[in-house]
């Protein structure tokens, strides 16, 4: 099949093109770099010509609740009536385990993104999936206030990026779920013990403190919000395994 990725540039995009590719798909990556922009238009009916799937793995620039409203409400619009003029008959998006629950109004964009997608009228599959090993980093960063690295006491199941690009790809090959589905990492951490035993592994000194008012994408936490609630694929890479794949 020829199977469009937008986004098919970035971390998870890269993997989901050459994933497709090797199993004998048309795997075409779509991104601005590569002349096809979702929120002008440019590009898409060229891209999509011919295609039988869409994955959508793009993301706004700003994670600032009108910036991020406006993005995938136009992004996904254009790309939903590029698809049915092109007669695209599968619509794949990645999504974030939680987003319906987490008072956050990146999370409120996504939810928007999804219903979307699932009001189309066209074959769709939604992945939702549990935050990235690869983000931890930025996590640590976005919680430090004054040298102290402030998270929430609260279950995190983190996944490797491979294992989303092979749960993505596996998806797109496949026929229409018209269903979400939830993927999550092989292990289950606390919150604030996995941020801790990634900055030590790293060499980075920063307190790490237990906090219950601590904030995730603006929101506080309960403790069910971050990890599937009901079943959920795996993936296969431990931390530890991710760990010592990037060392």
């Amino acid at each position: 099949m020829k199977i469009v990725v937008i986004g098919g540039t970035g971390l998870v995009g890269s993997q989901v093109v050459r994933n497709l590719t090797e199993h004998g798909h048309e795997a075409v990556a779509a991104s601005p770099q590569t002349g096809v922009n979702t929120l002008t238009g440019e590009g898409l009916a060229e891209a999509l010509d011919g295609a039988q799937v869409v994955v959508d793995l793009s993301n706004s620039p700003s994670f600032a609740e009108e910036d991020v409203t406006r993005f995938f409400r136009t992004s996904t619009t254009n790309l939903l009536e590029a698809e049915a003029k092109a007669g695209v008959q599968h619509h794949v998006i990645l999504s974030i385990v939680g987003a319906d629950g987490i008072d956050a109004g990146y999370m409120r964009a996504k939810v928007l993104q999804e219903n979307l997608v699932k009001d189309s009228g066209n074959g769709w599959s939604i992945v939702r999936s549990t935050q990235f090993f690869e983000f931890l980093n930025a996590i640590a960063d976005e919680a430090t206030v004054d040298g102290v690295t402030h998270v929430a006491p609260v279950r995190f199941q983190p996944i490797a990026s491979a294992d989303v690009a092979r749960f993505v790809a596996r998806t797109a090959a496949g026929t229409p779920l018209d269903a979400t589905i939830e993927i999550a990492g092989p292990e289950v951490f606390g919150f604030d013990e996995i941020v801790r035993k990634h900055l030590a592994a790293k060499g980075d000194e920063r307190e790490v403190r237990t906090d219950l008012d601590a904030t995730y994408f603006g929101a506080r936490l309960e403790d069910k919000e971050l990890v599937p609630l009901g079943e959920a694929q795996l993936g296969e890479v431990s931390y530890e395994q991710w760990r010592a794949a990037q060392a």
